[in-house]
């Protein structure tokens, strides 16, 4: 009798697994073309509201990010920034100039910072990490 109940019950799920996974990726996103849509679905979905934690779909949101976040890690990379280029751009967002930078030094010492003839020392990435609002290691190379 048990083992007819976990029969029936296995192929229940397996039914709704496969019409399931016509919609919707349930595994690893091969290509370029699974990406596109599984991000499109991703999207459908957070419009319909599954982004609550109360939704009922809200496990299938998290589950399909993940596969989005592992195709785009292994696909896109972080390209490694150099500590000089993020003071850089930093101070181009906060429209600062050299001498705006004290946590640094002097206008001198700044220059030598952003053309990478000078590393920063730990007082200045504290300073600046605290300043921009930032983790330290972005400062650090």
């Amino acid at each position: 009798m048990e083992t007819l109940m976990h029969r029936e019950m296995i192929t229940e799920i397996t039914v709704h697994y496969q019409a399931l996974s016509k919609l919707v990726p349930l595994q690893a996103i091969p290509d370029a073309t699974a990406y596109e849509h599984a991000a499109s679905v991703l999207h459908q979905l957070l419009d319909a509201g599954a982004a609550e934690e109360t939704h009922p779909l809200a496990g299938l949101v998290e589950s399909i990010g993940r596969l989005i976040a592992d195709y785009d890690q292994e696909h896109f990379p972080p390209v490694p920034v150099s500590p000089e280029a993020t003071l850089r751009l930093l101070m181009e967002q906060h429209a600062l100039t050299q001498s705006d930078v004290p946590e640094v030094g002097t206008q001198g010492v700044v220059s030598e910072v952003l053309n990478g003839k000078r590393t920063l020392n730990v007082r200045q990435i504290k300073a600046l990490a605290q300043r921009f609002n930032v983790p330290a290691s972005v400062f650090m190379a």
